[in-house]
């Protein structure tokens, strides 16, 4: 099994990226994350990689993160969700949003991924939200390098919260309501507090 690709970045696309290892092209598809994410042509760079097999064709997926390839196999081990779909899903929200959705029963953040409608997406977190982690949700499992600020602040509520006391789904549940314009973690715990009815 191929578990990453790391050599020079040769080509990208709008859905792919090419990376020269040892003379032999390599053409991965990948989500807008990684490929923002990914260094430009003639840069080196890592991709971690998953190979999937089909009857007609074998397809190779690359991501910018362990995490985001954990979350790409656990999406695609959900009937009906292949790999493209997937790949929609971490195209539209990043691993920790995912995680948060999954949690929080957020089914409209969900069904915002192409192809995925609202009955799709109850199934995603009828079979999902058991399995993410606390490290899913507090992002303590990503590189900072991965995590756009305001992720971080949510990231940091929800660790807040649950220190507090409160379940991780509540936490999770009551940081995904706050509005968007709150950015900085102290302003998220007030004011999910003030959902939760405990507010200061």
């Amino acid at each position: 099994m191929i578990a990453h690709i790391d050599g020079i970045v040769s080509d990208k696309s709008t859905d792919s990226v090419v990376i020269d290892c040892g003379g032999v092209g390599y053409e991965l598809s990948v989500s807008t994350a990684t490929l923002s994410a990914c260094p430009p042509v003639g840069k080196s760079a890592k991709l971690y990689a998953h190979l999937n097999v089909r009857e007609d064709a074998m397809e190779l997926y690359g991501f910018i993160s362990k995490e985001e390839k954990n979350m790409f196999l656990r999406l695609t081990a959900v009937s009906g969700i292949g790999p493209k779909s997937a790949l929609g899903i971490l195209s539209t929200l990043s691993v920790h949003d995912i995680s948060v959705a999954l949690v929080a029963g957020d089914i409209n953040a969900l069904a915002r991924a192409p192809g995925i409608g609202k009955k799709t997406a109850q199934r995603l977190i009828l079979e999902l939200k058991d399995k993410v982690s606390n490290d899913d949700l507090t992002g303590a499992a990503v590189s900072p390098a991965f995590v756009p600020a305001a992720q971080s602040a949510q990231a940091e509520a929800i660790e807040a919260l649950m220190a507090l006391g409160y379940p991780s789904s509540e936490a999770a549940k009551a940081v995904s309501r706050v509005d968007k314009q709150f950015d900085k973690a102290n302003d998220i715990i007030f004011q999910a507090l003030k959902l939760m009815g405990g507010g200061i």
